[in-house]
């Protein structure tokens, strides 16, 4: 009964933080590329704002839980580190992560040219533009990554 019990908080925990991850992806996502399409720089400072406290507040906190939850998953069902499929998730992650990575920084800097271009009064840099392209860009493996995850943790095919 007991390890029942732990494996359901576990796994509960586990999927609670793919959802998170996801979740706080797509709608960061969103926001983002909602305040952009606005050209209004100071809603993009305000919006980037946000954005960067939910990607250190919410995104980041699931993105270090989810190894741990995963690997006393695996202990607990007795599952190995050369299954295939688990193989694959952790390269995954791994895409994720080089993806994810810089697009803190890249957020971080955004919502910085955002705010100073609105308290001078004058447009978007180009250096804000060209952040902006590398950010949407990079969304797409990175997310993509992720998508393939739970595909895997659903699925868990033989690999």
């Amino acid at each position: 009964m007991a390890a029942r019990l732990t494996y359901l908080v576990l796994k509960f925990a586990h999927v609670l933080g793919a959802i998170v991850i996801l979740g706080t992806g797509t709608g960061i996502a969103f926001f983002m590329l909602m305040a952009h399409l606005s050209r209004d720089a100071g809603f993009i400072g305000r919006t980037g704002a946000i954005v960067v406290q939910a990607d250190k507040l919410f995104t980041a906190t699931a993105v270090i839980l989810q190894p741990v939850t995963g690997y006393l998953l695996m202990r607990e069902i007795g599952w190995s580190f050369s299954d295939g499929w688990i193989i694959v998730s952790l390269a995954l992650y791994g895409v994720a992560g080089i993806f994810w990575l810089p697009v803190i920084w890249i957020q971080t800097r955004m919502r910085d040219l955002a705010l100073a271009a609105a308290a001078s009064g004058t447009g978007l840099p180009q250096a804000y533009h060209r952040l902006f392209r590398v950010w949407f860009i990079f969304g797409f493996p990175g997310f993509g990554a992720v998508m393939a995850i739970v595909w895997l943790m659903i699925a868990k095919p033989v690999l």
